[in-house]
């Protein structure tokens, strides 16, 4: 009730003010009481009317700007996509570069392969590249890249192989040291290292020493780089030394190799490579 009667008091003073403002005279009496008693209403309702359309305006704004925000953030995201497959392609370029540099300094023919695998057992060390019988690859062929070797081919399909990587325990590399010229025979170890095995307590072995292969296996031809020689033990029980070997090529980050398809006795490259 007292809400109804609140209402029937503004509605009265609204049109008494209505009828004042009509007669163009000071208002007095009722007149002023009306104006008294309507005018903070009038000022609450005009400031929630103001209040309303700001948070109204604000809000259109706001999805505005939301929406310029999500436009840039997709153009943003599309730029950076192709930065990253641009730097991709660049990466790619000097990879496949090198491998032709490389291929240049053969003297025999090769063939380049794609890894598209890797064995996940802890078994094997080997991958699977792009190329097999229909490409001229044959069981038993040397994989190689610009840093040394790489393994041998040990399975063969009709277009893929898989590779014996040289840090398996499977495979061996007939090597001598390129200083002093002494033999071993260089296998896999834990940890994606070497050792070099059956080299004589008389021979010459020191540590940063560079391996060769020495082309007495009949698989990797002659002058091919292996590793370098890391540590070195000398004991007086045997008489073989100990020597622990790293390989120059990076195999967590093979992505390209080149299959020497008929290789020679002997193979030579250029030093400056």
């Amino acid at each position: 009730m007292m809400i109804v009667g609140l209402i029937v008091v503004i509605a009265v003073n609204i049109i008494i003010l209505s009828i004042s403002s009509r007669t163009h005279e000071p208002a007095y009496g009722l007149g002023r009481l009306a104006i008294y008693v309507v005018s903070p209403f009038q000022k609450a309702v005009t400031e929630t009317v103001r209040f309303v359309e700001g948070v109204w305006q604000h809000y259109f704004h706001l999805v505005s700007v939301a929406r310029e925000n999500n436009q840039l953030r997709r153009q943003l995201d599309k730029a950076l996509e192709r930065s990253h497959h641009l730097t991709e392609v660049e990466l790619t370029n000097q990879r496949l570069n090198s491998l032709l540099n490389f291929q240049k300094s053969i003297s025999r023919q090769v063939l380049p392969a794609a890894v598209i695998g890797k064995d996940p057992s802890a078994w094997f060390k080997t991958i699977i590249v792009d190329k097999g019988v229909r490409d001229g690859v044959e069981k038993g062929m040397p994989v190689v890249v610009p840093a040394g070797i790489a393994g041998q081919v040990m399975e063969v399909a009709g277009s893929y192989a898989k590779v014996l990587l040289i840090i398996d325990q499977n495979n061996a590399v007939d090597a001598l040291v390129q200083r002093s010229r002494a033999r071993g025979l260089v296998t896999g170890a834990a940890a994606e290292q070497c050792v070099f095995k059956y080299v004589l307590l008389k021979h010459d072995v020191q540590i940063g020493d560079i391996l060769i292969s020495s082309g007495l296996d009949g698989v990797f031809p002659k002058g091919l780089r292996v590793g370098v020689v890391s540590n070195v033990i000398r004991s007086s029980a045997g008489i073989f030394q100990e020597v622990d070997v790293t390989p120059y090529v990076d195999f967590e980050k093979l992505e390209e190799v080149l299959v020497v398809l008929n290789p020679p006795e002997k193979l030579f490259f250029d030093d400056s490579q």
